[in-house]
């Protein structure tokens, strides 16, 4: 709504049409992508199932919180069959064990959901839209299927952007300036993106970074199996790139 000259504000459709006409005539428009209803379904399937890993996250939180008020203290590799089998005979009360008892349970329904959805989201990323789509990204160090699909419908159409910069600000990952006069200071990045593929990128780089020179898994050879060896050769050279900065 446009705010005029005594802090009025006007809205009428002839103004409206007139400044949409204005900015049509100076090119200042900025046009909305609407992704398709099948991107939108996908996505919104993808997002569910995050907000089930951050619930069993938060979960598990809520369990080592518990089990610490009560002395217990595990140090070696947490949610295994072990530490799980710990959990559950730890010497407490009747009324103390039924909480744990049943954040036990809500936590093994919510990972059997999960491992479901994992399942599920492998079929949705060999559907004919996203079959082929989904093979080059797949690549890249750290990019696996399901997150090349969750990026893919996140951002539907990379054409849209018509250069690496305005792809880092769509998803928060520019860096920030705070500068005056003479001064000139850098801040951290952004953050006010798009989330989602915020996360998944953060992730893959992480990846990256705990990768070697020379070394590839089987499972990114396995994924790079059957695609162009030109972008195979630009996979590797970025991920090569990416862990020699890192070490610098």
């Amino acid at each position: 709504m446009a705010v005029r000259k005594g802090g009025k504000r006007v809205k009428t459709d002839t103004r409206d049409a007139r400044d949409i006409a204005t900015n049509l005539a100076y090119g200042t428009c900025s046009f909305v992508h609407v992704p398709p209803a099948e991107d939108c379904a996908v996505r919104d399937y993808i997002r569910m199932r995050n907000d089930h890993r951050q619930m069993l996250k938060r979960l598990k939180q809520q369990i080592s919180a518990l089990a610490l008020r009560h002395g217990f203290h595990y140090e070696n590799t947490k949610w295994s069959a072990v530490h799980i089998k710990q959990l559950s005979v730890l010497t407490l009360s009747d009324l103390e064990r039924e909480p744990l008892s049943e954040y036990l349970a809500t936590m093994q329904m919510l990972s059997a959901k999960i491992k479901a959805f994992d399942e599920r989201l492998e079929e949705l990323s060999h559907k004919l839209a996203y079959a082929v789509r989904v093979l080059q990204p797949t690549c890249l160090c750290g990019i696996t299927r399901k997150r090349a699909t969750s990026i893919i419908t996140e951002v539907s159409d990379f054409k849209r952007f018509p250069k690496p910069a305005s792809f880092a600000a769509f998803v928060g990952l520019s860096p920030g300036e705070d500068s005056s006069g003479e001064t000139v200071c850098r801040t951290p990045i952004t953050k006010a993106g798009n989330t989602h593929v915020r996360l998944e990128l953060v992730e893959a780089a992480q990846s990256i970074c705990r990768g070697r020179v020379g070394h590839k898994s089987k499972a990114l050879a396995a994924r790079q199996k059957g695609n162009d060896s030109k972008v195979i050769a630009y996979a590797d050279k970025t991920t090569k790139d990416c862990v020699e900065s890192t070490i610098a």
